[in-house]
């Protein structure tokens, strides 16, 4: 190969490395979020995000001061080449002080963590200008988190391979017939408390939309719960399964989008129009093949 070839070869794999990381570096959004937890969809996904940013930064504080001393011992009391390393029998002050030191740190972490597991936890009430609920217990669940004043919409999440399935209404693991439910997209109305309700049918899932909270199994026989409540509409956030669930795992993404009170309650009866309309379809569907002979 000619130098001059090899020259422009050469040029030409670097600029496109310049670029291939100029536009990773610059692109919308890149970095975001890339050390932390995902945020901003919920309060409870906030306080996850807080909490693990302040470990992250006593964290960071410990490690440069520990490093930084490594490397200053090794620097200040170097020896020549040959030179017998000194013999050091400890120093007492000095290791009751930084066993003293941790401690407090590990205490300190530990009180911070304690006092924000219940804005983890448990749920806030709706905004006054959220869904209007009914009052009463919604539950008969001992385990399914509860707001103060004992109102939030279930929604009942339901993994199987290889989609989500979303029924709408305090029943619907008790009497799911005659509910409105959807599937992949889960609506929600803004500024309203939402808990749900998750369980899988077949294998184990897991349920994961970053943006508002933490990561939930959903297991085949035992009820996992959670909670959210999406600050403003128009926002979507997605998520995906994070449990291996088989070969089409990769596919089974989900969906929660957020509109206002009116139009979740105006999305609500469309569904239940729809479903009623494919429920009549199929059954005359049914009548048809009876009658032809071709369903016995």
């Amino acid at each position: 190969m000619r130098p001059e070839t090899a020259s422009i070869r050469r040029r030409a794999v670097a600029a496109l490395l310049l670029a291939t990381i100029g536009s990773l570096v610059f692109a919308s959004g890149a970095f975001a979020d890339f050390f932390t937890p995902e945020s901003g969809g919920s309060p409870n996904a906030d306080q996850i995000d807080s909490l693990y940013k302040i470990i992250l930064y006593i964290a960071i504080v410990v490690f440069v001061v520990v490093e930084g001393a490594l490397f200053y011992s090794l620097w200040r009391f170097r020896a020549k080449k040959g030179a017998v390393a000194a013999q050091i029998h400890g120093n007492t002050r000095l290791e009751i002080s930084w066993t003293v030191g941790a401690a407090l740190i590990l205490v300190a972490l530990a009180a911070v963590t304690f006092s924000k597991l219940s804005s983890i936890q448990d749920p806030p009430n709706s905004d006054p200008d959220g869904l209007e609920l009914a009052d009463g217990v919604l539950t008969a669940s001992v385990d399914m988190p509860r707001p103060p004043n004992g109102r939030a919409l279930v929604i009942c999440v339901s993994g199987r391979q290889y989609i989500w399935r979303y029924t709408y209404g305090a029943d619907c693991r008790r009497n799911p017939f005659g509910l409105v439910y959807s599937y992949e997209e889960m609506v929600v109305p803004a500024k309203t408390t939402v808990v749900l309700d998750i369980e899988a049918t077949d294998v184990i899932h897991s349920w994961w939309i970053p943006k508002l909270g933490g990561k939930f199994d959903a297991v085949p026989g035992y009820k996992n719960y959670t909670w959210f409540k999406a600050p403003k509409a128009g926002e979507t956030y997605v998520g995906q399964c994070a449990e291996l669930c088989g070969r089409n795992h990769a596919d089974m993404t989900a969906r929660v989008r957020v509109v206002t009170p009116d139009e979740y309650t105006a999305w609500l009866d469309q569904q239940r129009r729809d479903i009623a309309d494919a429920d009549r379809q199929v059954q005359e569907l049914r009548r048809e093949l009876f009658s032809d002979g071709d369903l016995n």
